[in-house]
Parts: structure tokens; C-alpha cells; sequence
């Protein structure tokens, strides 16, 4: 007995320990009652949890994003970039400027304001994979590619052997693929791109003894870097899944329904940044004569598209993914359309949402009516009566799984990328959005959300009021530990 009131005193004493380090830590207090209900209910598997995913490792920066190592040199790369930023701002037609508060933002993020761009929209894998093979094959000088899912199936290898051929050929070919969301490609295509003299490295490679840890911090962006000139960037992963066509069979397949982007000009320079760190940390040595890889676009520039790019992670000292939209969320006037497969916002986020629609502007929210978590479902759900009782329209995707990340404010801004509108993509993951500053291009995604809203049902306000108590309370169960999921 004396054995096991010792073993008793000391759980206690652990409990409340890691619960005073809960609130110490954690600077959000959604996120920290979350974890302290996991520890005080499921004490011993709850600290596991928080030890392995609840620690704020922005304060513990993953890698540095300076490409160079000279302090003076770098200083005088943003202090460029703020003045490019800032004469692009001015040469671009007062009548279509974008919001200075989010472009000075992105500026201070060093992600540079450019115009001269071109931006084309891809919708589903039916589009976005000839664009990408013919780009590839197109490519003579080096083809960068970094993708969180790249699947050993039928698209997966011949985007393989189209890089092998090309590296072949004396294109440069760099390949990161996530440790977790590519783990099928381990032993198969990673080994055949390396033994064709491939560079491939895995993104924070998943050990046995920090897994937990490593399974956190996942690199869910997708970016292909051609030439410097030509970019990709989306919710696409490589996987036959994206590909609503039955010579390209996968698992569990519906039709899938999401969003890709190709970015020609100076735009592309940012992306090409993003790699390159995330290539000098997964190699563990930098890349040399680093300035090769960014071209100069004074006389060549493709297009009239003004871009910019948001980009964060635990290597980020601000959240910019989640700033961004939040900007983009408050300068709204008069309609805001957002599709998401994921709906667990910040509650900065919802309550931005909430305030845009008691004011006026037309919220409409595109989920889909089956996620592929129930889990993440019930969650998601939670939050919707928050919305409906703001006038905020919701809509149920029934045609299969809506995977796709896109905003669309007052047909002048548009986001494609690859953040989900969830707390894991704001804080954990490593991001990237890409935001066009264009009306015709708003406008055609906007126009792209309104063909989604045939294959979609509308959240009746009153019906959904109705739901039984039980249902409410497994969502909002669901909610406590949404900050988790």
C-alpha cells in the first residue's frame, strides 16, 4: 500500500507539473485548455501528447531562412526587397492596388510585392498534370520539386522517369519529398532517382526516437521550380487519387475535386527561395552561387499579374499564413468565398468571419458534406452555427472529397495554395499561399466556386438549429480538442 501511495503522489505531482508548464508555455488559451483536459483525463497518454506535439517550437526556430551567411550582405537583400516592394506598390495603377497593409506585412516576411507575372488556375489533376509533364519536359537548365504526398503509382513514376530523363539529358534536378506523407516512396522511387544521380532528400527524416515529434512538423508544401522562370504551387499532391480518370486507379478513390496554380515572372523568385532553404536544411549543406537560381526579369517580364506569397511554419517568427488571412478577411467589402476540406479556424479567424458577415459582406464557406476523419468532421461542425447565426452561408460538397485551399475577396484578391483552414496549417506545418491581386483572375476563381455550388447543398440555419443533443455534444466535444487534431 505504502508502494502505491507513492506511485499515486508522484502522478499527481507529474500531472500538475506539465499542467503549470501548459500554462506557462502555451500562448493560446484554446490550445492550452485543450492540452490540460488531455493530461488531467489521459494523464500519462495526454503529457506523451503534449511533450511530443504541444511544445511551441517557434520559439525554437527549426532552421534560419538566410541563404547567406554574411549578416551585413543579407540586411542589405531585405532592405531591397523593401524598396522593390515598395516602387511596385507605386508604379501599379491606384485603381487596383492591393490592400498596403497586407502587401507591407508580406514585404516584412521578405516576400517581395511583383508584378509582370503570369498566374493560370488549374482545376484537378486533369489540368494540373499535362501543364506539369509539359513544363518538365521543357525545362534545360534545373526542375526543383518538393512535395508533401508523392505516391508510388502511375503519375508518381512518370513524373519519375520524366526527371530521370532530363537528369539524363544534364538538367540539375533536386527532389524533397516529406518522410511521412511520401513514406511509400522510400524504397522504390526515391532509391531509382537517386541511383540516376538525382539529389532526394526527405524533409526532417522521421527516427524512431523523436517520431512523434517528427510526425508534427510535416512539410505540406507543393512547389515545382523550373528554370527560376516557371512555378507550380497548389493543394495537388503527385498521387493517381487527384486524377479523376480510371487508368489512374487508387485506393478508397472518389472524385477529386482541388485547386492548382502556375506562376511565370519575378513571383517565382519567393518559391524559389522557400525550396532553397528547405533544400539546405533537408541536404545539410547550402546550396553555392545561390544568386544563378534567382534570373532577372527586368526585360522579360511574362505577364501583368501582381503576386505575392505568404509562407510559414515552425521556422517562421510570425504566423503568416494566418495573418494574411486575416488581413485579407478584414479589408473585405463586399463578398468573401472560401473552400476548404479542413474547417478548424483560429478563433481570430472565425470571429473575423463572423464580424465580416453581421456587417454586411456575403460569407459563403465550401466544405465538403464527407471529410475523411470523423474526428475533424465533428470538429468542423462545431463551428458552423457560429457562422449561420451570422448570416454566413454554408455549403456541403456532395459530388466527393473537396480537397482544394482558395479564397476569393471582393473579386480582387485570390488565394490558391496549399494551407488549410486549421490550426495545423497556421502553426505546424511548413505553408505556402500564393496571392494574385488581379480582378480577372478573382474573378474567374470566384466563377469556379460557383460551379462547385451545383455539386453542393446549402446548411439550412433553422434544420441545423435542430440537431439532436447528442449530435451537439459529440461536435462539441469534438471542439475541445480541435486545437489537437
Amino acid at each position: 500500500m505504502n508502494w502505491l501511495l507513492v506511485i499515486v503522489i508522484i502522478h499527481v505531482v507529474l500531472v500538475l507539473l506539465v499542467c503549470a508548464r501548459i500554462i506557462y508555455e502555451t500562448h493560446s488559451s484554446v490550445k492550452a485548455l485543450a492540452y490540460l483536459l488531455v493530461v488531467i483525463f489521459l494523464p500519462f497518454i495526454g503529457i506523451f501528447l503534449y511533450f511530443s506535439f504541444g511544445i511551441n517550437y517557434r520559439k525554437r526556430i527549426l532552421y534560419s531562412k538566410k541563404l547567406i551567411s554574411d549578416d551585413s550582405t543579407w540586411s542589405k537583400i531585405r532592405e531591397e526587397v523593401y524598396a522593390d516592394s515598395l516602387q511596385t506598390y507605386s508604379d501599379i495603377d491606384e485603381r487596383y492596388r492591393p490592400n498596403k497593409h497586407l502587401a507591407k506585412y508580406l514585404t516584412s516576411e521578405l516576400s517581395p510585392l511583383t508584378m509582370g507575372n503570369t498566374a493560370t488556375l488549374l482545376v484537378n489533376g486533369e489540368e494540373k498534370f499535362p501543364a506539369l509533364i509539359k513544363a518538365l519536359e521543357e525545362a534545360r537548365e534545373y526542375i526543383h520539386i518538393e512535395y508533401y504526398i508523392y505516391e508510388n503509382d502511375r503519375i508518381g513514376q512518370a513524373i519519375a522517369d520524366i526527371l530521370i530523363r532530363k537528369a539524363k539529358a544534364g538538367v540539375t534536378v533536386r527532389f524533397i519529398y516529406d518522410d511521412f506523407g511520401s513514406r511509400g516512396i522510400r524504397n522504390n522511387i526515391s532509391k531509382k532517382l537517386i541511383e540516376a544521380g538525382i539529389e532526394a532528400y526527405p524533409f526532417y527524416k522521421i527516427q524512431f526516437l523523436r517520431v512523434a515529434h517528427h510526425l508534427n512538423y510535416r512539410n505540406h508544401r507543393k512547389i515545382i521550380v523550373i528554370d527560376g522562370r516557371k512555378a507550380f504551387v497548389g493543394g495537388i499532391n503527385i498521387s493517381n487519387r487527384y486524377i479523376n480518370d480510371d487508368a489512374y486507379p487508387a485506393k478508397n478513390k472518389v472524385f477529386w475535386r482541388d485547386t492548382h496554380l502556375v506562376v511565370e515572372g519575378p513571383g517565382v523568385r519567393y518559391l524559389q527561395y522557400l525550396f532553397i532553404c528547405d533544400w539546405n536544411f533537408s541536404a545539410g549543406r547550402p546550396l553555392e552561387n545561390i544568386y544563378q537560381y534567382f534570373p532577372d526579369f527586368s526585360d522579360q517580364l511574362p505577364g501583368k499579374k501582381v503576386v505575392q506569397f505568404a509562407a510559414s511554419g515552425p521556422d517562421s517568427e510570425s504566423p503568416a499564413i494566418l495573418y494574411s488571412l486575416l488581413y485579407a478577411i478584414y479589408q473585405a467589402e463586399e463578398e468573401i468565398l472560401i473552400t476548404t476540406p479542413y474547417f478548424i479556424p483560429e478563433q481570430s479567424i472565425l470571429d473575423a468571419l463572423v464580424m465580416a458577415a453581421l456587417g454586411g459582406v456575403t460569407v459563403k464557406l465550401l466544405v465538403p458534406e464527407k471529410g475523411d476523419s470523423k474526428l475533424v468532421d465533428l470538429a468542423a461542425r462545431s463551428y458552423y452555427e457560429d457562422l449561420l447565426n451570422a448570416g454566413a452561408k454554408i455549403f456541403l460538397y456532395r459530388k466527393g472529397f473537396i480537397h482544394a485551399k482558395t479564397i476569393v475577396v471582393d473579386k480582387q484578391l485570390a488565394v490558391v495554395g496549399t494551407a488549410n483552414m486549421d490550426y495545423r496549417s497556421f502553426d505546424l506545418n511548413f505553408e505556402v499561399n500564393a496571392i494574385v491581386y488581379d480582378r480577372g483572375f478573382s474573378a474567374q476563381l470566384a466563377d469556379v466556386f460557383q460551379v462547385d455550388l451545383s455539386d453542393a447543398v446549402e446548411i439550412d440555419k433553422i434544420a441545423w438549429s435542430r440537431r439532436s443533443p447528442y449530435r451537439k455534444f459529440l461536435e462539441n466535444s469534438a471542439r475541445l480538442v480541435s486545437p489537437l487534431l
